[in-house]
């Protein structure tokens, strides 16, 4: 059986506590944070605007070249302002669960994701983490980072 692993990030945002989530919670932003190369594409139609326990979104999803997938993530919790949380429901993990935490701080936002994550094949899945899953998946984080920084300016506390 494959491990369960483990991301954590943070990062401190110039901004209100309002305006982060008014953006993180908007589904649609997300391809603004997300790499070009990912292809990333919202193709559920009756999503909403806002995040909301039991929402559904369908993407697909380019997380290898030439590798396209389908993903259903669902939003688990939500409380306004403080956290949500996606779960995979058809994808390419055998587990994805993603915590998005804020928590205001002096001079913006503090933003905290937790991501679990499990790739399905057995001892197959852990040795594809090690050569290269963890290390993209880092990638796409450093890049979130990086966007996010772009979108709403370096924290200069």
């Amino acid at each position: 059986m494959s491990k369960v692993y483990s991301l954590k990030t943070v990062q401190n945002i110039p901004v209100s506590l309002e305006k982060a989530w008014d953006f993180f919670s908007n589904p649609s932003n997300l391809a603004a944070i997300t790499p070009a190369h990912m292809n990333f594409e919202i193709i559920s139609q009756h999503h909403g605007e806002q995040m909301y326990p039991g929402q559904i979104i369908e993407y697909k999803v380019s997380p290898l070249p030439v590798y396209r997938v389908y993903w259903m993530t669902e939003i688990t919790h939500v409380e306004d302002k403080t956290f949500f949380i996606d779960e995979q429901r058809f994808g390419p993990y055998s587990l994805w669960h993603h915590q998005h935490h804020f928590k205001e701080i002096n001079g913006g936002v503090e933003m905290t994701d937790i991501v679990h994550y499990k790739i399905p094949f057995w001892f197959l899945g852990d040795i594809a983490n090690q050569l290269f899953v963890k290390r993209e998946l880092k990638k796409i984080f450093e890049y979130r980072f990086s966007s996010v920084e772009q979108l709403f300016g370096k924290w200069k506390g």
